[in-house]
């Protein structure tokens, strides 16, 4: 498992210390679970994102005429 090392100003590492407490967690324990959760969370769809396919409740979609194609020079 790797080790990071970084700086916080004091009552920023107060406020985490007394949060592990809270949480029944060592503070490494603590921060590392922050981690994990933030970055974990940002690495893919969000979650329950494939649930809302076909979920629509709303008036049928209609897709109106889209008209003629223009016309082109062909290449050569």
């Amino acid at each position: 498992m790797a080790q990071l090392h970084c700086y916080v100003p004091e009552d920023i590492a107060r406020q985490a210390q007394q949060k592990a407490a809270q949480s029944g967690l060592s503070l490494s324990r603590y921060l590392a679970e922050l981690v994990k959760r933030d970055t974990v969370n940002n690495a893919g769809w969000p979650e329950g994102y494939f649930d809302l396919f076909g979920k629509w409740e709303g008036e049928p979609l209609e897709r109106l005429p889209q008209g003629e194609y223009e016309k082109r020079l062909e290449l050569k």
